[in-house]
C-alpha cells in the first residue's frame, strides 16, 4: 500500500485488470484502477494477484514470468496476441489463439526449414516446434507419439492439426508422392465431414485420429486414419444459421453443367436437406462470378456469398477433384461418389400424405415422383421397389399361421418421414467410411516401427439446443480432460514422488463422477439407453425420468428448471436433464435421444439398398446384411447401439494414446464473432481454467518437463564409447556427462533411476540426447577428457595418501619399539615388585623419622631421650633396607618385618604427640579465634550485597508473581471454555461439512453461470441470479445457539430450581461462552461502526481522539488491518526474496498457533492503562539455517503502552540499533496485540521498566522520540506524554 506496486484484481469482461490498493478492509481490499482515477470497487483478496513489473512485456514461456498465477498468463497472452503472436508456451505445452487472419510467412516453406531439429524454447514458440519435438522424442525414446489437439469449436484445432502434419510429411517424407497423398487426403475429408455451425465455419462434425507411420530409419512410410462418431443426423436437419455438409454445397457451386444436368443439380434451396438451414455459399469476387446464376439460391442472391478466407466453394470443389486425383481416385469413383451424394439430396424431396384409405398407410405426394426417380435413377435402385419400401415395413410371421409368410405393414406419414432420413443418414453414413477407408488405401505401407498420432475431434459444445451429438461429443472431451490430467498432473507429480524430487503437490478438480455418471455399468447413462432402446414400446420421456430416478443425488445431474437460461426453464423434466461438465453445465434435450441411439435400418430397406444395381451402392452395403439371423429379422427393428460403439472406441483411443508419449496443443478462441483482433479477457480465462492451464502453470513453476533414463544415456554412447568408459556405471556416466558439458546444477536434477530437466532447458537436453554419430562422437571425446582431468586429480590425491602412509608406518614402528620397551619394563616391575614395595614402605618410615627428628628437636623438654629413641628406629629402618636390596625376601617377609617398625614408629609417634599436645594447644585456640574473625567479615560483606540486590529481586518477584497469576486465570477459562468446546464440537463439524458442500456449490454455480453468460451473449437473455433466502441463514443461527442451551440444560443439578436461579445460571454459562464474548465484541463495534473507515482516518483518530472507547476500537481495527494487509503482501512477494521481519520468529509462531482471546470492555480499559516492557533474543531470517557458529543473536525489546506496542528496538551485533514509535513506523512495527504476543507467557521476557529505558537513552531514542514528536508523526502515548512533561 505504501509502495503503491500495481496489482491484477478481477473484471467481468477483460478477466483482470491494473489497479493498485488503496485500502484494506474486513476480507477484501479497496482497488483503484489504473486507467479510472477517483474510481474504486472491492475485491476478494484471494482473487488480487501481483502483477509484473512491466505490465507490457512479454514472455515466449510463461514459466519465465516473475508472478506465475491466472493473471500474469492472462495478460502475457492477450499482449503477444496485440503484437500478432499466437503461440504462448507453458513449459512443453503450446497455447495458440485463433487470429481469424492469415498472418504473412507464419507457415510458409521458409519456416519449416528454419524450424527443423531446433530444440524447444531456441525459436518462437510456433505448432512446427512442437510437431519437431514430437518427432525428436520419437527418434530418441524409440516410442511413438500422440499429439492431441484440443479447444473449444472455432478455436482453430483442424487448422493446427493440417500444420502439424504438413509439416512431419515435408519435413522428414521420403520424397515419394504418399506424403503429398497424406496431405491432400485432408481436404477430401473436410467436405465430407466438415460443415458451418453459429460458432465455427470449418468445424468438424467427427472425430479423426491421424497416423503418420515411420520406418526404422525413421522416415515416413505411410499413414492411418480412424473417424469417430459423424454426426448424421446434420444429413437431414440443421438449424437457420448453419449449414449441412460441405460436399453438398461445393457440388452445387462448383459441378460442370454436364455433371449438373446429369444429376439434375439446382439451387441448394430446391432441395429438403439444405433448405432449412443457410444455403449461402462461401465465395470470395472471382469465384462468385464464376457460380452459375440457376444454382444460387435466392437468399444468396439478395445477401450475397459468405466470406471466410479458408473457405471457398466453388474453388474448393475443383481443388478436391485435384486431391482426389492426386490420391489415386480416378475419374469413374469420383464419378460415384458425386452420384450418391446427389441421390441422397433428392431422397430428401420426397413426401408422403395420407393414403385416405381404410389401411392407414400412406402415399407418396405427386409432386415427388420426380424426386424419387432421380433418387433411384442415381442410386440404381427400382423406383416401385423404393417406393414400396419407404411406405411399407416387410414382416416375417414367427406364429399364428404359416411361418415365414411375408406381412406388408403400411406405414404413417411419420413413420415414412423417419424411413426416408433413416436410409439418407445410412447411405451417407457409409459413403463417409468408404471415402476414409479409400484415402488408407491411398497411403498404404508394409512395415512401421513407429507412429506419430495428430487427434482432432470436436471440442466441447453448448448451444441454445443440445442433442445426443452434443451428448456425446461432450463425454468425449470428458475423457481427454481426465487423459490430459493424468499424464500432466497426477503421473508426473507421482513420478516426481517416485523419483525423490520433492516437488510440492498441485491440486486439481477430478471429473471422474462426471464420467461414471455417463459410462457407468447398468446406471451409467449410455446403459440406460441401450435398455430404453430394447424395450417393446420406446420412448424418449421414460428414459428421461429413468436417469432422474436413477441420479436423484448426484452433483453432476440435475433438472432443466435450474438452469441459468430462460429456454431451458420450459423444458420439462422428463424431456431433458442437466449435466455438469469439467467446462460448465450443459442442458440436453432428449428429444430423438433413443432414435439417434440405433444404428440400424429396416429390413426392407437394407435389404433394397444391399441389392442395389449399381456396384458402387451395392459394394457401400457389403456386409452389413450377412450380420443379422432370421428371428431378428422377423421381430422389431434390431437394434445396434451408437453409445456404445463410440464408447468402445473412445476406450480404444485413450489407450493408445496412453501407450505412447504426449504432447498437448490447447487451441483458444479470442471472442464469439469469430473476428481478427479483437481479445476477450474472461471468455478466454475461463479456457484456460477448464484446459487446465492454471493447474500447469503451479506445477511447472517447480516441475521438470524433461527427463531420460540413465540407462538409455549409456545405451546410445555405448557403441562409441572406448572400452574403459564402457565399464563406467551409467548414473556415474551422466554425471560424467553433465560435468563435461558445463550445465549449470539448477537446472538439472538426478532422481533415482533418472535425470530431470527444468522448464525452458530443453535447447540442453537436446543437446544430449541428440544421436547423430558426429555429436555422440564429441560429446564422447569431452566425457574421455573430463575423465582424465578427474582422474589426475585421483592421482594426485594417491600420490599424496602414499606419502601418509609412509608417514603413519614410521610413526608406527617408533610405536612398536615404545610397546617393547613398556612390556619388558612390565615384567621387571612385576618380577621385583615386592622387593621394590618394601624399599618404598621403608623410604616412607624414614621421611615419617625425619619429621620426628624435627619435633624432637622442637620440644623444650625429654628431649635427650626422646631423640635416642628416634635414632635407634631409624638404624632399624635402615637395616630393613639393606636387607632387603642384598637377599631375595618374600612379601609376606617384608610385610612382617614392616608391621613391627610401624609399630615401633607408632608408639614413638604417641609419645611425641602426647608431648606435642600441651604446647600446639594455645596456638590451636588462637588460630581458632583469627578464623573466626575472617568468617564474621565474610559474612557482614555477603549481607551488604544481599541488600543491595534485594530491591531488583522484588521488583522481579512481583513480576514473575503476576505472570503466573495471569497464567492461572488463563488456564481456568481455557479449562471452562474447553467444557462448552466439546459439546459444541458435533455441531461443529457438521457446519464445517455443510459450508464446505455449499462452497463446493457456489464453485459449481460460478462456473456454470459463466458458461450460461458465454451463451446468452449471443442466444438468449440470462435469468438473474436468485436472492439467498433469509430462512436458511436464520435457521443456521438458531442451530449455533442450540447447543449453548443444551450444555447449560446438562450442567443444571437434578433439584428443581427457580426461575431467577435457572435464568442467573443460565447467564453465567452464556456469558463464559466464546459465542458471547464474540457477541459482546460485535455488540461493540457496532457501537463504532470502522469497517468503512478508511486507513487515514482511524490513524487520525486514534492521534486526535479523546473518547476512550472508540479509541480502544480505533486502535484494534487499525492494527487487525495492518495484519491482513501484511499477509497479503506475504502471500504476493517475489520469488527468491527474503521474508519482512517486524518480530523475532518465535513470537509471529506463537500468534499463527494461538489466537488472540477476547475481553470485556472493562478489561480492555484497565489494560490501556498498564505500561510493560520485554526484552527476547532473535536471529535474522538470512542467518536462521547457517552454522550455530556462525549465527548472529541480537536483542529485541519492546514497551507496549496498553494491548499494543508503542516503542521498539532491534540491537543487531554487526549494525546500528533499529529504533521504531507508534504512529511514525506503523509499517515496519509488530502490529500484534500483547496477548497475540504472548511475551506476557514467556518467563524471563519482561524486564524492568529501568532496564529498558536505560538501553533505549543509550541508543539515542530519546532524540529519536523528540523528533517524531516535533514533526507531529508520533501517536499519544504514554512514553511521548512523559517525554513531553521532562522537556517542559
Amino acid at each position: 500500500m505504501e509502495d503503491g506496486k500495481a496489482v491484477w484484481a478481477p473484471h467481468p469482461l477483460d478477466g483482470f485488470q491494473l489497479g493498485s490498493i488503496i485500502d484494506i478492509g474486513i476480507d477484501t481490499l479497496t482497488i483503484e484502477p489504473l486507467n479510472q482515477k477517483n474510481k474504486t470497487f472491492l475485491a476478494p483478496v484471494n482473487q488480487v494477484f501481483s502483477a509484473e513489473e512491466d505490465s507490457k512485456k512479454d514472455v515466449e514461456d510463461n514459466c519465465g514470468l516473475m508472478y506465475l498465477n491466472e493473471a500474469t498468463l492472462l495478460n502475457n497472452i492477450r499482449v503477444r496476441y496485440s503484437k500478432d503472436k499466437i503461440y504462448t508456451y507453458v513449459a512443453n505445452i503450446l497455447i495458440a489463439i485463433n487470429p481469424y487472419f492469415d498472418i504473412p510467412k507464419l507457415y510458409s516453406s521458409d519456416s519449416i526449414q528454419k524450424y527443423k531439429g531446433k530444440s524447444l524454447g531456441t525459436l518462437p514458440p510456433h505448432v512446427f516446434a512442437i510437431a519437431d519435438k514430437t518427432y525428436r522424442d520419437m527418434k530418441v525414446h524409440k516410442l511413438s507419439q500422440s499429439i492431441i489437439v484440443s479447444g473449444e469449436s472455432g478455436a482453430g484445432k483442424t487448422e493446427n492439426t493440417k500444420f502439424v502434419l504438413r509439416y512431419l510429411t515435408e519435413s522428414y517424407g521420403t520424397s515419394q508422392d504418399i506424403d503429398e497423398r497424406i496431405v491432400e487426403a485432408n481436404p477430401l475429408l473436410e467436405a465430407f465431414g466438415n460443415a458451418k455451425t453459429v460458432r465455427n465455419n470449418n468445424s468438424s462434425r467427427f472425430g479423426k485420429f491421424v497416423e503418420i507411420h515411420f520406418n526404422e530409419k525413421n522416415a515416413v512410410v505411410g499413414g492411418f486414419v480412424s473417424h469417430y462418431l459423424l454426426e448424421k443426423s446434420r444429413i437431414c436437419m440443421q438449424s437457420k444459421e448453419e449449414r449441412n455438409y460441405h460436399i453438398f454445397y461445393r457440388l452445387c457451386a462448383g459441378a460442370p453443367e454436364e455433371i449438373g444436368q446429369k444429376f439434375h443439380l439446382i439451387s441448394p434451396d430446391n432441395f429438403r436437406y439444405l433448405n432449412r438451414g443457410c444455403t449461402r455459399y462461401f465465395a470470395n469476387k472471382e469465384s462468385d462470378k464464376q457460380i452459375l446464376q440457376n444454382r444460387k439460391s435466392p437468399e444468396c442472391l439478395k445477401e450475397g456469398s459468405m466470406k471466410d478466407p479458408l473457405l471457398d466453394d466453388h474453388g474448393d470443389f475443383n481443388r478436391m477433384c485435384v486431391a482426389m486425383k492426386k490420391i489415386g481416385l480416378g475419374d469413374v469413383e469420383k464419378f460415384d461418389l458425386f452420384r450418391v451424394v446427389a441421390g441422397v439430396l433428392h431422397l430428401g424431396n420426397v413426401d408422403f400424405e395420407e393414403a385416405g384409405s381404410t389401411s392407414g398407410g400412406c402415399v407418396l405426394k405427386n409432386k415427388s415422383s420426380q424426386s424419387l426417380d432421380y433418387c433411384a435413377e442415381l442410386l440404381g435402385l427400382d423406383s416401385d421397389d423404393l417406393r414400396v419400401s419407404l411406405t411399407t415395413r416387410v414382416m416375417l410371421t414367427t406364429a399364428g399361421g404359416a411361418k415365414g409368410t411375408v406381412i406388408k405393414v403400411p406405414l404413417k406419414v411419420e413413420q415414412a418421414n423417419n424411413a426416408r432420413d433413416a436410409l439418407a443418414k445410412a447411405v451417407y453414413s457409409h459413403l463417409f467410411d468408404h471415402v476414409v477407408k479409400r484415402v488408407n488405401q491411398c497411403f498404404p505401407f508394409d512395415t512401421s516401427s513407429f507412429f506419430i498420432g495428430v487427434l482432432d475431434i470436436a471440442g466441447f459444445e453448448y448451444f441454445e439446443h443440445n442433442s445426443f451429438e452434443q451428448f456425446c461429443i461432450n463425454y468425449c472431451n470428458e475423457k481427454l480432460q481426465q487423459f490430459f490430467n493424468e499424464r500432466i498432473l497426477k503421473e508426473e507429480q507421482e513420478l516426481y514422488q517416485k523419483e525423490g524430487l520433492g516437488v510440492s503437490e498441485v491440486h486439481y478438480v477430478d471429473n471422474q463422477d462426471c464420467i461414471d455418471l455417463i459410462e457407468a455399468k447398468l446406471v451409467g447413462i449410455l446403459d440406460i439407453l441401450d435398455e430404453e432402446n430394447r424395450l417393446p414400446q420406446t420412448s424418449d420421456q421414460h428414459f428421461t425420468s429413468a436417469v432422474h430416478q436413477k441420479h436423484k443425488d448426484h452433483f453432476r445431474l440435475t433438472i432443466p428448471r435450474k438452469s441459468k437460461l430462460t429456454v431451458h426453464r420450459n423444458i420439462r423434466d422428463d424431456e431433458g436433464f442437466i449435466i455438469r461438465h469439467f467446462a460448465g453445465a450443459v442442458c440436453y434435450e432428449t428429444s430423438k435421444f433413443v432414435e439417434k441411439n440405433n444404428d440400424a435400418l429396416h429390413m426392407s430397406l437394407e435389404s433394397l439398398v444391399s441389392e442395389s444395381k449399381d456396384p458402387f451402392v451395392r459394394k457401400l452395403f457389403e456386409g452389413t446384411n450377412n450380420m443379422k439371423d432370421t428371428k431378428q429379422k422377423a421381430g422389431k427393428l434390431g437394434f445396434i447401439s451408437v453409445g456404445n460403439k463410440f464408447k468402445t472406441q473412445l476406450n480404444l483411443l485413450l489407450e493408445k494414446l496412453r501407450s505412447t508419449g504426449s504432447s498437448f496443443i490447447r487451441c483458444i478462441k479470442p471472442n464469439l464473432k469469430m473476428t481478427s483482433h479483437q481479445f476477450e479477457g474472461a471468455q478466454i480465462l475461463s479456457q484456460l481454467q477448464c484446459s487446465g492451464m492454471v493447474s500447469v502453470l503451479d506445477l511447472m513453476q517447480g516441475g521438470f518437463p524433461s527427463r531420460a533414463p540413465f540407462h538409455e544415456l549409456y545405451n546410445m554412447y555405448k557403441n562409441y564409447m572406448p572400452a574403459k568408459l564402457t565399464r563406467l556405471d551409467p548414473r556415474l556416466f551422466c554425471k560424467a556427462l553433465f560435468k563435461a558439458l558445463g550445465l549449470n546444477e539448477n537446472d538439472y536434477k538426478f532422481g533415482l533411476t533418472k535425470v530431470f530437466f527444468r522448464p525452458g532447458k530443453f535447447a540442453e537436453f537436446d543437446q544430449i540426447m541428440k544421436s547423430d554419430p558426429e555429436h555422440l562422437a564429441v560429446l564422447v571425446k569431452r566425457v574421455n577428457h573430463w575423465l582424465i582431468c578427474s582422474r589426475w586429480k585421483k592421482v594426485q590425491w594417491c600420490s599424496l595418501s602414499v606419502i601418509k602412509l609412509k608417514n603413519k608406518m614410521s610413526y608406527r614402528a617408533l610405536a612398536c619399539i615404545k610397546m617393547q620397551k613398556t612390556v619388558r619394563m612390565w615384567l621387571c616391575k612385576r618380577k621385583h615388585k615386592p622387593r621394590i614395595d618394601g624399599v618404598v614402605k621403608g623410604k616412607s618410615l624414614k621421611q615419617r623419622v625425619n619429621r620426628m627428628i624435627e619435633v624432637v628437636k622442637a620440644l623444650k623438654e625429654g628431649k635427650a631421650e626422646m631423640n635416642k629413641q628416634v635414632q635407634d628406629l631409624d638404624s632399624s629402618i635402615d637395616a630393613f633396607m639393606n636387607k632387603i636390596k642384598r637377599t631375595i625376601m618374600t612379601r609376606v617377609e617384608i610385610d612382617k618385618e614392616y608391621a613391627g617398625l610401624v609399630r615401633r614408629s607408632e608408639q614413638l609417634l604417641g609419645g611425641l604427640q602426647k608431648k606435642k599436645q600441651e604446647e600446639e594447644e594455645a596456638e590451636r585456640l588462637r588460630a581458632i579465634q583469627q578464623e573466626m574473625e575472617r568468617e564474621e567479615r565474610r559474612r557482614e560483606e555477603e549481607e551488604r550485597h544481599r541488600k543491595q540486590e534485594e530491591e531488583d529481586r522484588r521488583l522481579k518477584s512481583e513480576m514473575e508473581m503476576k505472570r503466573k497469576q495471569e497464567e492461572v486465570e488463563r488456564k481456568k477459562q481455557e479449562e471452562e471454555e474447553r467444557r462448552l468446546q466439546a459439546e459444541l464440537e458435533l455441531q461443529i463439524t457438521a457446519e464445517r461439512e455443510e459450508d464446505a458442500h455449499k462452497q463446493t456449490l457456489l464453485e459449481q454455480e460460478r462456473r456454470d453461470r459463466e458458461l450460461a453468460m458465454r451463451i446468452a451473449r449471443s442466444e438468449s437473455d440470462l435469468i438473474a441470479d436468485e436472492a439467498p433466502v433469509d430462512a436458511g441463514i436464520k435457521s443456521v443461527e438458531v442451530k449455533r445457539v442450540q447447543p449453548v442451551a443444551a450444555a447449560a440444560k446438562s450442567a443444571r443439578p437434578e433439584s428443581k430450581m427457580t426461575m431467577e436461579e435457572m435464568a442467573k445460571e443460565m447467564s453465567d454459562y452464556l456469558a463464559r461462552s466464546p459465542q458471547v464474548q464474540a457477541t459482546k465484541a460485535a455488540a461493540g463495534i457496532k457501537k463504532h461502526d470502522l469497517s468503512k473507515w478508511k486507513y487515514a482516518e482511524l490513524r487520525d483518530a486514534i492521534n486526535t481522539s479523546c473518547d476512550i472507547e472508540l479509541l480502544a476500537a480505533c486502535r484494534e481495527e487499525f492494527h487487525r488491518r495492518l495484519k491482513v494487509y501484511h499477509a497479503w503482501k506475504s502471500k504476493n512477494k517475489k520469488r527468491n526474496c527474503e521474508a519482512e521481519q517486524r518480530a523475532p520468529k518465535s513470537i509471529t509462531d506463537y500468534a499463527e498457533q494461538n489466537p488472540p482471546q477476547l475481553h470485556s470492555r472493562q478489561q480492555e480499559i484497565t489494560q490501556n492503562r498498564t505500561q510493560r516492557y520485554f526484552r527476547i533474543p532473535f536471529i535474522r531470517p538470512a542467518d536462521q539455517y547457517k552454522e550455530p557458529q556462525n549465527k548472529k543473536k541480537g536483542w529485541w525489546y519492546a514497551h507496549f503502552d496498553g494491548p499494543w506496542i508503542a516503542r521498539q528496538m532491534e540491537l543487531h551485533p554487526d549494525k546500528a540499533p533499529i529504533l521504531l514509535v507508534a504512529g511514525k513506523d506503523d509499517m515496519e512495527m509488530c502490529e500484534l496485540s500483547l496477548d497475540e504476543t504472548g511475551l506476557t507467557r514467556k518467563r524471563g521476557a519482561e524486564i524492568l521498566p529501568r532496564q529498558f529505558e536505560e538501553v533505549w537513552e543509550r541508543c539515542g531514542g530519546v532524540t529519536y522520540l523528540r523528533n517524531a514528536i516535533e514533526n507531529k508523526q508520533a501517536r499519544p502515548t504514554y512514553a511521548t506524554a512523559m517525554l513531553q512533561n521532562l522537556l517542559q
